[in-house]
């Protein structure tokens, strides 16, 4: 019998992000786990991971006894805190390709790209109101070095028969449909989508607790004994299964087999005030989702009430698997952000920013998901690692996560995907300050890239 001690760091009542704010809207949350209970799977992290794989394993085995735990609430973590920005596996087939191969890559970005579909109709079926729209998501060049930085994607995509989503766009198309000047290019992908993305992170938990599955919220696993029956210890409770799935996203890191398979980034969010009469007259972009191609990433959509809501990718960097009270509630760099929104929509330089909030991304190396067990008795699943592109995905790996949990070879279950993570983040503290040099790098050079000025990591 091994035992590990866990940490959850989260304020008692953090500030919420305006998804939550508005999904949440007077709900309760659900009790905590007091007591012995002993399931048949057991899942910790009320995500959109631990929640697609609840629902699947209920929907193949009606039979069987799950439950749930939960640190926060259902969608308290990243599935309540990010863009909504609904990208499927395209962007990431270079990567895939290294790991899996180009047949199977070009499967797994099939399976991701069907999601899109299954989760607006599973929205639709459940009365799920997520505000889904899809009318298209725009990949744009905002600083000279990133001009035509997905020209190798797209047209390998279109090679293999796969690019016919994509539309290129001249520099006056982009700036028709995003209503700025400030974008030096793109393309358009039109598949993808926006979704308010913790109304469907609370939806699927009222769908999961219909179908079945025990929930509970506010109970932080804070021990794992592995034994051939695995028991989650919370602070009032004790859960143990024949299977245990970890769905826990960042704090995958926290694993021992793991520490070094996840870096835990921050990134950062904000909304400005309600201003719907003004987005009109900013072509398309009430419709679409915006990203561009810089390393320190900037995605943007507009809010179904008018407002324009604004990320930040690359901000805080935690030493080892800790994840901070600085990854919770309202964004310590908001006044960045701000700045950025403002530079690339200067007309809007006058706007409210009302609401801010940060949250944690589980980067995997590769920047591609893994799925595995710990061991060989395979009794403990796990998954993580989307590196900030799992709000679609995330759905593909739930069915994948249910497939090892009740040993199945179908297209979830033989997924080149299932394997223990590849490549390794150094170990502390060279990965802690390692990784802060290369950000402070990185925003030096992209912020010279944006001024029109060359610059190299080193000066």
């Amino acid at each position: 019998m091994r035992s590990r001690t866990f940490a959850y760091t989260a304020s008692q009542q953090p500030e919420r992000s305006l998804w939550l704010n508005e999904a949440l809207d007077g709900e309760r949350d659900l009790p905590a786990l007091e007591g012995s209970l002993d399931v048949d799977v057991s899942i910790v992290g009320g995500g959109y991971t631990g929640l697609w794989t609840a629902m699947r394993i209920k929907e193949l085995e009606p039979s069987l006894r799950v439950a749930l735990v939960e640190a926060d609430i259902c969608g308290g973590g990243p599935s309540g805190r990010n863009g909504g920005l609904m990208n499927p596996w395209r962007t990431k087939f270079f990567a895939m390709e290294s790991l899996v191969g180009e047949e199977e890559a070009l499967r797994m970005i099939d399976l991701s790209v069907a999601a899109l579909d299954q989760i607006t109709e599973f929205c639709d079926t459940h009365d799920i109101d997520a505000q889904i729209t899809r009318k298209g998501s725009l990949w744009v060049a905002s600083t000279p070095g990133t001009i035509d930085s997905w020209v190798p994607t797209v047209k390998k995509l279109r090679l293999l028969g796969k690019g016919d989503n994509y539309r290129d766009l001249s520099r006056d198309e982009v700036a028709e449909l995003s209503g700025t000047d400030m974008f030096l290019g793109g393309v358009i992908d039109l598949d993808m989508g926006k979704i308010q993305p913790a109304l469907l992170a609370r939806g699927m938990r009222r769908v999961a607790l219909e179908a079945g599955v025990e929930i509970y919220e506010n109970s932080p696993m804070i021990r794992l004994t592995r034994d051939r029956r695995p028991t989650v210890h919370t602070p009032h409770g004790q859960l143990t299964a024949g299977r245990l799935v970890l769905a826990t996203g960042p704090w995958l890191g926290q694993v021992r087999e793991l520490g070094n398979a996840i870096a835990v980034v921050g990134t950062d969010m904000i909304a400005t005030e309600r201003m719907p009469e003004r987005l009109t007259h900013c072509g398309a972009l009430d419709d679409l989702a915006i990203s561009d191609s810089r390393m320190m990433v900037n995605y943007f959509r507009t809010t179904a009430d008018g407002r324009l809501a604004w990320g930040f990718g690359g901000g805080t960097l935690d030493f080892g698997a800790r994840i901070g009270e600085n990854m919770h509630g309202t964004s310590p760099r908001s006044s960045h952000v701000a700045a950025s929104l403002r530079h690339h929509y200067p007309q809007f330089g006058d706007v409210r920013i009302t609401h801010s909030w940060t949250g944690p991304v589980d980067r995997s190396p590769l920047g591609v998901p893994f799925f595995s067990t710990l061991d060989a008795t395979k009794s403990v699943i796990y998954g993580g690692g989307y590196s900030g592109n799992g709000l679609v995905p995330a759905y593909v790996g739930g069915r994948i996560l249910a497939a090892l949990a009740l040993d199945l070879d179908d297209e979830y279950g033989t997924s080149g995907l299932i394997r223990p993570p590849q490549g390794r983040f150094p170990p502390e503290p060279i990965r802690y300050l390692g990784g802060h040099m290369v950000r402070m790098a990185t925003a030096r050079v992209e912020a010279e890239d944006q001024a029109g000025r060359k610059a190299g990591l080193i000066s």
